[in-house]
């Protein structure tokens, strides 16, 4: 008897989905409770698992196709077939049962010895979070042969969120790389086989043929293949990123295997600037690099643009097209929390080990006024509002990849030292692309400070769903007039964007006025008043 696998339950704002992936095809043999097909619809992708174990007989929706709410999308039999099925099948058994088991047996022991001879394992990409549809195999840090430890790196995924790492199941060695570097990879894909016990400084004679069959056919692609520069080893990744940024490979040390220049060590050269090439020794090397340009030629070069930094452009571009976004501006004198600032530095730090900055005083700051402005710390799902109870700041940091939004939980309750230390860390995470997919999801308001690259004002664009972000600028002295005399004070104009579909014009001038006052008289955040 066939069972019907049907579409889950789609919420009422959502009206249809589409089929985006089937795991199994017809005829294949599924467990309960195993995923089968994935829905998408615009807000989630929904996981549909098998009702009971069979054999998926029927696909009645096919991959694109848009599908309704609970409708039919294909169907479950009977694990085994029908009786002349199974008698046929009983035949083969009897027959054939022995001789395919040795030949099974046979193709197994020769992947083991082929692999250096131990049991094998399927390398596979992390499980992404429902808002992740896929990654990139961003680096390989192992190459098919070379031994590894348990627990070893192999290789890097990137996300349009972080850097995940994928590590070794064992002792051993690949076996087999099935996804390259700049593969586009969806969740659980195998990228790898890892053989256990296989590897070694130089190889068995199985393990031998197939790293130069891998060398062979990598040095027929420019793109997969280490490349000797002087005396320096580079790996591709790190080949493409020099070129980018126009880097000495002599200046750059590499932490590899035997020297081997990683994207890490250039990214490590490229913050620190040390690596830059001279003005001298840079017009040489493009000679030799390039045929000599026709004159009035103008260079260019072309790289892909990053799944972060494409993500970051499909959601600003989204945002002003779905939020009725308008920005307010003031101003705020910074004296006081210099001030204290001044004078609490030092107790501060041998106190709490952190440096006392200014963003612990605006995440504070903006908790309170999140507190008296709800509209402001709500945000709109469909046709709905959702007001939280909590407050949980959203602060922008800016990489290498581009920009992050790491997120501080339940700010209200959070000293001023634990925002600062909060900050430092998601920073020195950020920059190493260690930071967790779930630290940068469910936030109710944003903080962004362009004054730290020298931006004077600015129009901060929405992070959805959220209804406002509040923008940070730089600290300029400025003339003012305070009591009736001018005074040089140090200023700092503040920019409130918001959704004017959910926050009114007065309730956002009112926020950042309430900000602006408990900055300019910091006693206001220990009252609170």
């Amino acid at each position: 008897m066939a069972t019907d696998i049907k579409a889950p339950t789609f919420p009422e704002s959502v009206a249809e989905g589409t089929v985006a992936a089937w795991h199994k095809k017809p005829g294949d043999s599924v467990e309960r409770d195993e995923l089968i097909v994935e829905i998408e619809t615009d807000k989630v992708v929904l996981e549909v698992v098998a009702p009971e174990a069979g054999t998926l007989t029927d696909v009645m929706a096919e991959e694109g196709d848009t599908v309704e709410s609970e409708q039919v999308l294909g169907k479950i039999g009977e694990a085994s077939g029908g009786g002349e099925e199974r008698a046929e099948k009983s035949e083969k058994d009897d027959g054939g049962e022995k001789q395919e088991k040795n030949t099974g047996d046979e193709k197994q022991d020769a992947k083991q010895e082929k692999s250096g001879g131990g049991k094998q394992h399927d390398v596979k990409a992390p499980s992404f979070p429902e808002s992740v549809q896929e990654g990139t195999v961003a680096t390989w840090h192992k190459k098919v042969g070379e031994a590894v430890k348990r627990d070893e790196v192999l290789a890097d995924i990137e996300t349009d969120k972080v850097v995940l790492e994928v590590v070794a199941p064992a002792d051993g060695a690949l076996a087999e790389i099935k996804a390259e570097e700049g593969s586009q990879v969806e969740s659980e894909a195998v990228l790898a086989i890892f053989s256990e016990g296989g590897g070694s400084e130089g190889g068995d004679s199985g393990s031998k043929a197939d790293d130069s069959a891998n060398k062979a056919s990598d040095n027929e692609s420019d793109e997969g293949a280490d490349e000797k520069v002087g005396d320096k080893i580079v790996a591709p990744a790190a080949r493409k990123m020099i070129a980018e940024n126009d880097l000495d490979v002599s200046k750059i040390e590499g932490t590899g295997k035997g020297g081997r220049i990683l994207k890490e060590d250039v990214q490590k050269a490229v913050k620190d600037g040390s690596a830059k090439k001279s003005s001298k020794s840079s017009a040489p090397a493009k000679k030799a690099a390039a045929p000599a340009a026709a004159e009035g030629e103008r260079a260019e070069k072309r790289v892909p643009m990053t799944r972060l930094r494409k993500t970051i452009a499909k959601r600003l571009v989204e945002a002003q097209q779905t939020a009725a976004m308008l920005t307010t501006y003031n101003e705020v004198d910074m004296g006081a929390v210099m001030n204290l600032r001044a004078q609490y530095k030092d107790t501060f730090q041998k106190a709490h080990d952190v440096k006392l900055g200014f963003m612990g005083f605006f995440v504070k700051a903006a908790s309170e006024a999140l507190k008296r402005f709800p509209d402001v710390n709500a945000s709109i799902d469909g046709d709905e509002i959702v007001y939280h109870g909590y407050q949980d700041i959203g602060v922008a940091v800016s990489t290498d990849r581009g920009l992050v939004v790491p997120v501080l939980r339940d700010t209200d309750a959070m000293k001023i030292a634990d925002v600062e230390k909060g900050i430092v860390d998601f920073g020195k995470r950020a920059r190493d692309g260690k930071l967790g997919i779930d630290e940068m999801q469910g936030g109710t308001f944003t903080i962004t400070n362009g004054g730290i690259f020298g931006s004077l004002l600015s129009t901060p664009i929405i992070n959805p769903p959220q209804t406002a972000i509040l923008g940070m600028h730089k600290i300029q002295e400025r003339p003012m007039a305070v009591n009736g005399k001018v005074e040089v004070r140090p200023m700092m104009y503040l920019a409130l964007s918001y959704d004017h579909r959910m926050i009114d014009g007065k309730d956002a001038v009112q926020f950042l006025v309430t900000i602006k006052e408990l900055l300019e008289d910091p006693a206001r955040l220990l009252l609170d008043v």
